[in-house]
């Protein structure tokens, strides 16, 4: 069976301006959303795990990639989606959280995680060996040392689809992304004035780099595997600040995409844009719409409203107070959120509420918050939520609501929040 995206390739090169949504999440709301909406519409969902939060030894969600694979075929099961409509993902395979150990240990450990990335039946992999190491020289890393450092990745990855593929003969062959021009997951960490696009130039010299190198590693027929470059289109987010895409400002580098036919670009935090931004990016070749904090985001927005509404029908003894509860979570745990957020104590109370970066979503799967979570659901089936109140705090869920197509539930409300989000990818990805 032919991979969902080396098929939209093919489409893209007949003329067919198509793209396929990226949702980066842990989240078992988010991923059960997902799934959800890939079966009301019939299409390939790509659910990305990032090297941070499944990894060898378990990252921050405490799995490792046959887990998280698990996890999300079992959901999917349950909701009725196929395994050939999933594609699972590993996002900045490489060094990512092995900076401070030098290139020996950091690539072992990065040669393993590739591995058991593919091995466990990942079939879109991010190669991205960008960032610098504890014993690399000052200065930018070489584009050769990045390539050297990627074809050492992919024949790992290889190693592990073909020991998958001879106890599973239909085990689909991965595709692998190259590139990175963004910065750490979860977007910027300081406020910027403006944002630098790739340079055609750049773009051209990692692909060049990247064919050579992996003809020199004896693994030439890796490049028919690549799919996508990720570059900077000129897209970012930050607290409270988001860069709208510019088709104007990226049209010199995606002129140069059409010199390279056999790749598209991935966008990295494609997070906020408009619906009109996101379909642009796709119409100019930026065909892999990465989200991942607006998901949380959008869930994190739904639940504080729900708990808005719960402040007004339930008694105060009987309340969930989960906006209270997340914050004396995040404040007892701050390694998640203290490097990224800045400022006086109002500054930063108001950054862990409502920033655009989203480091809730480190905490909002912790069992005291899911705990909160489930209660603020079951309190608010007790006591109901009236239609005109529904209309003040969730005016886009209350249409749905009234016009029959969500249920007035709570569970269902909060993951209206996620799906509110990815309509706008899916509209931008719909001919």
């Amino acid at each position: 069976m032919k991979h969902p995206i080396q098929q939209m390739m093919e489409n893209r090169r007949q003329g067919i301006k198509c793209g396929i949504p990226s949702y980066c999440s842990a989240n078992e709301l988010v991923l059960e959303t997902a799934l959800r909406r890939a079966k009301v519409l019939n299409t390939p969902v790509l659910i990305e795990a990032t090297a941070n939060q499944v990894n060898q030894y378990g990252g921050y969600t405490g799995m490792v990639p046959a887990d998280f694979y698990k996890m999300v075929l079992d959901m999917a099961a349950q909701i009725g989606v196929p395994e050939h409509q999933i594609i699972l993902a590993g996002d900045h395979l490489g060094p990512l959280t092995w900076q401070n150990l030098p290139e020996k240990e950091a690539m072992e450990k990065s040669v393993e995680l590739v591995y058991q990335y593919a091995r466990a039946g990942f079939t879109k992999i991010h190669l991205d060996t960008s960032m610098k190491v504890a014993d690399d020289a000052e200065g930018l890393l070489a584009t050769e040392t990045i390539a050297r450092r990627g074809a050492e990745l992919y024949k790992a990855a290889m190693k592990g689809y073909e020991e998958l593929k001879a106890g599973k003969p239909d085990a689909i062959r991965p595709v692998f992304v190259i590139g990175s021009e963004v910065p750490i997951p979860g977007g910027a960490q300081e406020a910027e004035d403006s944002l630098a696009v790739t340079s055609p130039e750049a773009f051209r010299d990692t692909v060049a780099t990247y064919k050579r190198v992996f003809k020199e590693s004896g693994v030439e027929d890796g490049w028919n595997d690549v799919v996508a470059v990720v570059v900077q289109p000129g897209v970012e987010f930050g607290d409270d600040q988001v860069f709208l895409y510019d088709h104007d400002a990226a049209v010199d580098l995606c002129a140069a995409l059409k010199e390279f036919p056999e790749v598209c670009f991935e966008g990295h935090s494609a997070d906020y844009q408009s619906p009109e931004c996101l379909k642009a990016m796709v119409q100019d070749g930026i065909a892999i719409l990465k989200v991942g904090p607006a998901l949380t985001y959008g869930l994190r927005e739904a639940l504080f409203a729900l708990s808005f509404m719960e402040r007004e029908l339930v008694p105060e003894e009987k309340r969930a107070n989960l906006i209270e509860t997340l914050e004396k979570v995040m404040l007892d745990n701050p390694g998640n959120w203290k490097k990224h957020y800045h400022g006086d104590e109002k500054q930063l109370a108001l950054a862990r509420k409502y920033s655009f970066s989203d480091r809730c979503r480190y905490y909002i799967g912790l069992p005291e918050v899911v705990a909160s979570m489930n209660q603020l659901f079951e309190n608010l089936k007790e006591y109901p939520i009236p239609m005109n109140m529904l209309h003040q705090y969730m005016p886009v869920s209350y249409v749905k609501v009234r016009d029959g197509l969500l249920p007035l539930n709570p569970k269902e409300l909060a993951m209206d929040g996620i799906a509110n989000f990815m309509a706008d990818y899916e509209y931008a990805v719909t001919l």
